[in-house]
């Protein structure tokens, strides 16, 4: 079962979405209707292909010129990120919570009953039960697979007997949202996310190195104090720039563990960034950029309100969001002016989007992957 934290925030979010929709008795904003495509950048579409419908919080996974996906019914596939051609493609026979992580090599899921499974080529190489519910991907790397579960335990296997070598539970049970949270690395250092605090992690053993707070626990019930960090991260050399959850952006200087800037936000996606700024989306659907250096306001679009974006994607000179009526919509790095807008099956984009190989890549909830290159 979930953990007990999991799951009074989630009938705690329940029970405020319910008294608020019963407070005002008004529908939910509008989305913003599109205005006439300006097309200033050419872009095609190269190919489509299928996988399956898609209601869980995918990770689609670009490794050198393949992409590793996978559908809620249990399909996982690697596609040729030029042509959309499947390199291979396996029936799991069970439905999929969390996925897909991989380093190219090894690629890893978990399963709605809690099963860890790993792939090679095409074929199943293990699968190990987990002790808790899995809503964020597997991350691999450095032969080994790491999880973190619903309850922000974390656990390590090894990549090719799938022994586990250890698990870390934290002291006390955080609340934590039915999404996907935060683990990736950097360097010689497990990074996850745990309430609103960036951690780093000894991978040899779980041990804590440090820890640096992104968004401040609030109020003094459990919605006011829910402050998850969500994937996806921006990873800018030795810094790693996330989200708190309706809270906050911030960025953490890691090889030590200082925060280096935090700033107030409404989001509920991860971020993405360059140089320059720090890309994301905010609840209401604004896209904001905030400076690099210091967390200052760069720029803010309101052209996209209420369309349910994606986190973002920096690619080129743009900065890439889907919506909930299958458009990607392509917005200027420099001021979030609108580029191009391509359009899918008309169902939600289920992920984030990705690039590999000039290609850039979108899901959509029906199942549709898109691959699109520059003209």
């Amino acid at each position: 079962m979930p953990g007990a934290g999991v799951l009074r925030a989630w009938v705690a979010i329940g029970i405020v979405a319910l008294l608020s929709a019963c407070s005002t008795g008004s529908p939910p904003p509008k989305p913003t209707p599109l205005g006439p495509n300006e097309a200033l950048i050419g872009v095609r579409q190269a190919w489509a292909a299928q996988i399956g419908p898609v209601g869980f919080p995918l990770e689609v996974k670009a490794q050198g010129g393949n992409v590793l996906l996978a559908s809620s019914d249990g399909t996982v596939a690697a596609l040729d990120a030029r042509t959309g051609h499947d390199l291979w493609r396996v029936a799991l026979h069970q439905p999929i919570a969390a996925g897909v992580g991989s380093d190219g090599r090894l690629a890893a899921v978990v399963t709605v009953d809690n099963h860890l499974v790993a792939l090679q080529d095409g074929h199943e190489l293990w699968r190990q039960l987990l002790e808790s519910h899995v809503y964020t991907a597997p991350f691999v790397a450095g032969g080994r697979v790491f999880v973190l579960a619903g309850d922000r335990a974390v656990s390590a296997y090894d990549g090719q007997s799938g022994r586990r070598l250890w698990l870390q539970k934290p002291p006390v049970q955080p609340l934590a949202l039915r999404q996907a949270g935060v683990i990736t690395s950097v360097d010689d250092t497990l990074v996850i996310g745990l309430s609103g605090r960036l951690v780093g992690l000894n991978p040899a053993d779980g041990s804590i190195r440090w820890d640096a707070l992104v968004g401040a626990l609030r109020g003094t019930n459990d919605i006011e104090r829910l402050s998850d960090l969500v994937a996806p991260v921006a990873r800018l050399g030795g810094d790693i720039c996330a989200r708190a959850y309706q809270a906050a952006v911030g960025c953490v200087d890691t090889t030590n563990g200082q925060l280096e800037w935090s700033q107030k936000a409404d989001g509920a996606t991860g971020v993405a960034g360059d140089d320059r700024f720090i890309y994301g989306t905010e609840s209401d659907g604004k896209v904001v950029a905030w400076r690099r250096a210091g967390g200052e306001p760069g720029w803010s679009s309101n052209r996209l309100l209420n369309r349910g974006l994606t986190a973002p994607l920096v690619l080129g000179r743009s900065v890439v969001v889907g919506d909930y009526a299958g458009y990607v919509h392509l917005l200027s790095r420099a001021d979030g002016s609108l580029l191009t807008r391509l359009a899918t099956d008309g169902s939600a984009i289920a992920a984030t989007p990705v690039a590999a190989d000039n290609t850039l890549i979108v899901v959509t909830r029906h199942g549709g992957v898109y691959g699109f290159q520059p003209e």
